[in-house]
């Protein structure tokens, strides 16, 4: 017990010494085109090694995930945000290949519905939390209300908002109500992991041509992608903001590296593996009543075996 202790304590220090650098340190002041790297590998100089990096991952998050729903104690909400190509969908796909699909839930948001608009900006996001015991995710997330909609200013004038509510400090109030609500979720025992896939331009322009040359991949191609692209420079202020404002002890944000889609769901591993070993989902302890029940059921299963012989 006490080898394999020492050999959890040092695999959990280790996945914590990789992912530092992709932390966002509360109270930073982020450049996002300046201060990170889309191209960073972490010194990985093979992908055959970052994909035998990726399968331990996944394993140790098999392990963790069925500790979770069987604690039924704490919940975890993965955010994911990128702009279009950066892979959200290949990382969930393949950082969550090995765990039980009945514990994780996967919600992804479009242009809000006018019951949606209906409400206040967060009520759609919050009936799709997680439960005690499951792993939510969210492909795009409650960011969208300060990116997108922040980028496309008219999206707010949808949102039937008192002319107080639309003044000049409403970006500033929504960065305070999310963290509000994210604290409040975490000391309800829900953990949230952030993550933002940081793409480079040309990366993204080269991905957008695959999906136009390859006819299997033309479905995933839209020309939205192209217009919003042409607010490039709109979303990188937008997300150096929303990094600086909404990184959090509760809540930090970790930008992950996106050129390359290897490194990007190594990174992503990593990061919800960290957060499942803080938590350290222990499996119910089985009382001594329990137990007698269970050799008492196991005597009857034996049992009806010797019978039909």
């Amino acid at each position: 017990m006490g080898d394999e202790k020492v050999e959890r304590d040092q695999r959990a220090e280790r996945i914590a010494e990789f992912i530092e650098p992709l932390r966002i340190e509360p109270g930073t002041r982020v450049r996002l085109a300046k201060d990170f790297d889309p191209g960073y590998k972490a010194g990985i100089s093979k992908k055959k090694d970052g994909v035998e990096l990726l399968r331990t991952g996944v394993e140790l998050l098999a392990d963790y995930q069925r500790r979770l729903a069987a604690q039924d104690t704490y919940g975890v909400l993965l955010c994911l945000q990128a702009l279009d190509a950066a892979g959200k969908d290949g990382t969930i796909r393949h950082v969550m290949s090995g765990v039980n699909p009945q514990g994780v839930r996967v919600s992804s948001f479009k242009v809000p519905s006018d019951e949606e608009l209906g409400h206040d900006f967060l009520w759609r996001y919050t009936r799709e939390l997680p439960r005690r015991g499951e792993i939510g995710i969210f492909n795009r997330s409650h960011y969208e209300e300060v990116l997108v909609v922040r980028v496309h200013p008219e999206n707010l004038l949808r949102q039937k908002l008192p002319d107080a509510a639309r003044g000049p400090d409403v970006w500033e109030r929504r960065y305070r109500e999310i963290n509000d609500w994210e604290r409040h979720l975490s000391d309800n025992g829900f953990r949230i992991v952030k993550l933002f896939l940081n793409l480079s331009k040309e990366e993204q322009r080269s991905r957008f041509l695959k999906r136009i040359d390859v006819p299997e991949r033309n479905w995933k191609f839209s020309s939205a992608d192209i217009r919003e692209r042409a607010h490039w420079d709109d979303y990188q202020r937008a997300f150096s903001q929303m990094l600086s404002e909404t990184s959090t002890p509760w809540a930090p944000w970790y930008v992950v590296p996106a050129d390359r889609k290897w490194f990007a769901r190594v990174c992503a591993a990593a990061v919800l593996a960290h957060t499942l070993i803080d938590i350290d989902p222990r499996y119910p302890h089985v009382g001594a009543a329990a137990r007698r029940e269970l050799a008492e059921a196991e005597r009857e299963l034996k049992a009806e075996k010797k019978k039909h012989r």
